[in-house]
C-alpha cells in the first residue's frame, strides 16, 4: 500500500500544522490525500468516504484555513443528520483548532433550548454545526445571519435525505450566499445526492475513496434463521460464543431495534436501544455509556448509528440484512478498523434470498450459512459491561473539569486511577465511567465529597 503524503507538504497555516503533530496526525488518509488540495483550492467537492476515513479533519481544516479570525460573523456551515454528529464534529473542528487564537465553534440543533442558542448567537460565531431543521428555523426567524458565508459542508448527505431533510436543505440553500464553496460528504450515492448536487454546487470535483476495511480484516459469517423466535435465540447464541465487550446489533425498524434491546434486558445482558424515537437526553446518556464500556450491546438503527464514534468496535451483528448491500459494507466497516480483527455477523432466513443473492454479487463472493454455536452456550452468564456510569448534576457551566472529578474520586487513595474510565462534561451534567466492582464506593465519593468546593447530586446511571 503506497505511503499517504504527510500534512506538512500541504500550504496550511503553522499553527494549525504544529496542532496537527500535536495531535499526532501525521500521514493524511486516503480522503484527505484527495480532497484536501481541491477544498484548499477553494473548489467544491463531492467525496464518498465513510465514518472512520478522516473526512471531518478534510473539511474541518479547510474551513479553519479559510477563516477570518478577526471577523466574528458565520463564515461556514456544516450540516449533519443528528445532533449527536454535530457534537462529534464540533468536537473535532474545536481540537483541530486550539492554536489559532479566538475561533467559536457553535452548535445549533434540535432539542436544545433555543434561547439558550440566540443568546449564544449574540456572542457571534466564525463555525456554525447543526442539524437542518433548526437551521432552517432560525434562518427563518432571522436569528442566524449568513451575509458573510464562505462555506457550506453538507455531512452524511444521504443521511440527511434518508430521514427527509431534503425540504429544509432546499429551504436553507436557498437563502445562502453565492459566489460560496460547497463540500458535500456521503458515505453512500444515491440517485438524490446527484439531483441536489447539480441545485447547489458549480463544477464540483468528484472523489470515491474504498472503503479502509477489506474483507482480510473483517471476518464475515452468516447464519441461517427460520422463525423470529429463532432470530433471537441466535443472536444470543452469538454474542455469548464471541463474548464481545463492545458491540452492535443493527436493526432495520426502530421497533425491532426497541424489541431486540428489551430481550437482552430481560436475560440479563448489559443492552439499551438507540432510534430515533427516544428522547433526545435518552439518546445522549445511552451513547456517552456505550462510547465508555458502560454497555456491552448497542441495538441500533442505520440512521440513530450514523456518526457513532467508537474507538474499539468488536463485534456487528446484522439482526436482519440491511436493504441496500452499501449499506451492509458501511455496518460491518465499523469494526476490524486500524488492522484490528472484527467480527462481523449476519442473520438470514429464506424469505431474505433475493437480499441475500444482491449482497453476495456486492461482494463478489459466495455466501454460505455456517452453523450456530451449540445450545449449550446460552448457560454462559449474559454479556455485563465492566464498567459503570455515575452521572453528576454539575457540568461545563459549573467550571466542572475532568481533573475536578478524578481528584475527587482518588482524594482519600481508596480508588486509583486505574479504575476510572472516560469523564465527559457536558453543559450541565458531567459523566464518569468507573469500574463496576467499586461503583458504590466511587458514588459515596462524589457525593461526599466536594468539587469546586460545592456538593453536586450524583447517582448511577442503569445499563
Amino acid at each position: 500500500m503506497t505511503a499517504t503524503p504527510a500534512f506538512s507538504t500541504l500550504d496550511l497555516h503553522p499553527d494549525l500544522l504544529s496542532n496537527l503533530d500535536s495531535l499526532g496526525y501525521h500521514q493524511l488518509t486516503e480522503i484527505q490525500t484527495q480532497s484536501l488540495p481541491p477544498i484548499l483550492a477553494g473548489q467544491d467537492v463531492i467525496a464518498q468516504g465513510k465514518t472512520g476515513s478522516g473526512k471531518t479533519a478534510a473539511f474541518g481544516l479547510g474551513l479553519l484555513q479559510a477563516l477570518d479570525p478577526k471577523s466574528f460573523q458565520v463564515q461556514a456551515l456544516v450540516l449533519c443528520p443528528t445532533r449527536e454528529l454535530a457534537d462529534q464534529v464540533a468536537e473535532e473542528i474545536r481540537r483541530l483548532a486550539r492554536r489559532l487564537s479566538n475561533i467559536k465553534v457553535l452548535t445549533l440543533c434540535g432539542g436544545q433550548s433555543i434561547g439558550a442558542q440566540l443568546s449564544s448567537l449574540q456572542q457571534g460565531a466564525h463555525i456554525i454545526v447543526g442539524t437542518p431543521g433548526r437551521i432552517e428555523e432560525h434562518l427563518r426567524k432571522q436569528t442566524l445571519k449568513m451575509d458573510e458565508l464562505k462555506i457550506l459542508v453538507l455531512d452524511e448527505a444521504d443521511r440527511m435525505l434518508d430521514m427527509g431533510f431534503q425540504p429544509s436543505l432546499d429551504a436553507i440553500c436557498e437563502q445562502l450566499p453565492t459566489p460560496r464553496q460547497t463540500l458535500l460528504f456521503s458515505a453512500t450515492f444515491p440517485s438524490q445526492i446527484e439531483k441536489i448536487s447539480e441545485r447547489i454546487m458549480q463544477t464540483p470535483v468528484r472523489i470515491q475513496v474504498q472503503s479502509q476495511h477489506d474483507h482480510a480484516s473483517i471476518a464475515q459469517h452468516f447464519y441461517q434463521v427460520d422463525t423470529p423466535e429463532q432470530r433471537l435465540t441466535a443472536l444470543r447464541l452469538l454474542l455469548l460464543k464471541n463474548r464481545p465487550e463492545s458491540s452492535v446489533v443493527f436493526c432495520n425498524t426502530k421497533k425491532d431495534a426497541q424489541m431486540v434491546a428489551d430481550s437482552l434486558l430481560q436475560v440479563g445482558f448489559s443492552a439499551q436501544a438507540l432510534h430515533g424515537d427516544l428522547e433526545q437526553r435518552d439518546r445522549d446518556q445511552t451513547l456517552i455509556q456505550f462510547a465508555n464500556k458502560s454497555i456491552a450491546v448497542l441495538v441500533a438503527t442505520d440512521v440513530a448509528a450514523r456518526g457513532l464514534d467508537i474507538e474499539a468496535l468488536d463485534a456487528v451483528i446484522n439482526f436482519h440484512l440491511a436493504h441496500d448491500p452499501e449499506v451492509h459494507v458501511h455496518r460491518i466497516g465499523r469494526t476490524g478498523r486500524a488492522g484490528s480483527k472484527g467480527v462481523a455477523a449476519s442473520l438470514i432466513s429464506d424469505k431474505e434470498s433475493y437480499k441475500v443473492a444482491v449482497l453476495a454479487e456486492y461482494l463478489d463472493q459466495e455466501i454460505v450459512a455456517e452453523p450456530l454455536p451449540d445450545l449449550s452456550v446460552l448457560k454462559q452468564p449474559p454479556l455485563q459491561a465492566n464498567m459503570i456510569t455515575i452521572q453528576i448534576d454539575g457540568g461545563k457551566k459549573q467550571k466542572l473539569r475532568p481533573g475536578d472529578i478524578l481528584g475527587a474520586l482518588t482524594a482519600n487513595q481508596q480508588l486509583t486511577g486505574e479504575q476510572i474510565g472516560k469523564i465527559k462534561i457536558a453543559d450541565i451534567r458531567a459523566y464518569v465511567a468507573v469500574d463496576r466492582k467499586i461503583a458504590k464506593l466511587a458514588l459515596k465519593q462524589i457525593s461526599a465529597g466536594k468539587l469546586k468546593g460545592k456538593n453536586f447530586r450524583a447517582r448511577i446511571l442503569t445499563s
